[in-house]
């Protein structure tokens, strides 16, 4: 009897050893793929080639511009100083709006003042878009805003040559991390979500497991709704010239995602683009239609951020998204040595401003 006993002893721990080397085993095997995929989604290895534009820096532009948007007139808004996740910031000073006209001779950024009932201690300006009313030609400025880390949209209005006039805060369940927008009415927009869930460490588990769980979310005041999922990272948006169609950078799968506007404001997903760089922001030429993308060549330095070894910058440019064959090319590259962690390209008429998450920006001419 005992003799018995000890044997099933024997097999049961036989049996509990073999389970924890398969436990270890798919343990190993588990951090073994996170740790490929996040090398991959990171573009770890990746080292850039340098191809420069003639450019200089932009007066008064010390804190990055993460967003830059133009109208056709030739007036530029820029968001700057933002404090985002673990991202470097050199300033303690709260987010900034400017404006620059580059129909002036010597275009230099100002700083616009803000008018109304916000908080401007906590401004923390993210991504932006504006939208011109043709009935009447007022331009309402919309601006992501992360106070205290929050996640909200404000709506402005631009008056005068310096001066936006605070007209609303939008807050709402489905607009947990708002990354970028684009207006589509004078309080109406798309806007990305850059995490699934609100709960950071759940987004990284969808994220390391490829669970493509990011939205698109449309508001409106009579409606707030998701229109578009199936996204790993929502991050840049922006809007065809003829309004038929929304583009959206899925920073994390290194694509560009197609979608066309359906009645009632819904997404059906057309197709995706692979650009091979962490793209941020997205600008439309208004003339030709073409996209330009502010890309972090290797997030990996961005992440790790050291001033021996920054952050380079990536502009990349698609032309003839909407045909079989879209080209996509390396407009400017560097290796953080002129400028770190580029986040925004806006084309105007042969110019081309460069914004950043925490360094400067530059003035660029193409032709």
């Amino acid at each position: 009897m005992w003799r018995l006993k000890a044997e099933g002893s024997d097999s049961s721990s036989r049996f509990q050893k073999v389970l924890l080397a398969a436990a270890v085993a798919a343990l190993a095997a588990f951090v073994g793929h996170t740790y490929l995929r996040l090398k991959h989604i990171m573009l770890a290895s990746r080292e850039l080639p340098v191809k420069h534009l003639n450019c200089h820096y932009l007066q008064n532009i010390e804190y990055g511009a993460e967003d830059i948007t133009i109208l056709k007139d030739g007036l530029a808004f820029l968001s700057t100083g933002l404090k985002f996740l673990d991202l470097p910031s050199f300033s303690d000073e709260p987010g900034k709006m400017y404006v620059l006209d580059l129909l002036h001779p010597r275009p230099t950024p100002v700083e616009l003042q803000i008018k109304g009932e916000l908080d401007l201690s906590s401004f923390n300006p993210h991504g932006i878009s504006v939208y011109t009313d043709e009935t009447d030609d007022n331009i309402y400025v919309f601006v992501v805003n992360h106070p205290h880390e929050a996640s909200q949209v404000e709506i402005f209005r631009f008056v005068a040559e310096d001066t936006l006039v605070h007209l609303k805060t939008i807050t709402h369940p489905l607009l947990h991390s708002v990354n970028d927008i684009v207006a589509v009415g004078k309080e109406s927009f798309y806007a990305t979500n850059h995490f699934s869930f609100p709960n950071q460490a759940l987004h990284f588990l969808t994220m390391v497991l490829a669970m493509p769980m990011c939205d698109v979310v449309y508001y409106s005041p009579s409606e707030v709704r998701v229109a578009a999922g199936g996204i790993m990272s929502g991050n840049g948006i922006n809007i065809s010239p003829d309004k038929r169609y929304i583009y959206v950078s899925d920073i994390i799968d290194h694509e560009v995602d197609v979608f066309e506007r359906k009645k009632g404001e819904q997404l059906e997903y057309i197709k995706s683009v692979g650009v091979g760089s962490l793209c941020d922001n997205i600008e439309v030429d208004h003339r030709t239609g073409d996209l330009w993308l502010g890309c972090h060549p290797n997030s990996m330095k961005l992440s790790n951020f050291d001033p021996k070894d920054p952050p380079g910058s990536e502009i990349l440019k698609i032309k003839d998204i909407h045909s079989e064959h879209p080209v996509v090319s390396m407009e400017y590259a560097d290796n953080g040595q002129v400028l770190m962690a580029s986040t925004v390209a806006a084309p105007y008429e042969g110019k081309l401003l460069i914004g950043t998450v925490f360094h400067k920006a530059l003035y660029c001419d193409l032709k």
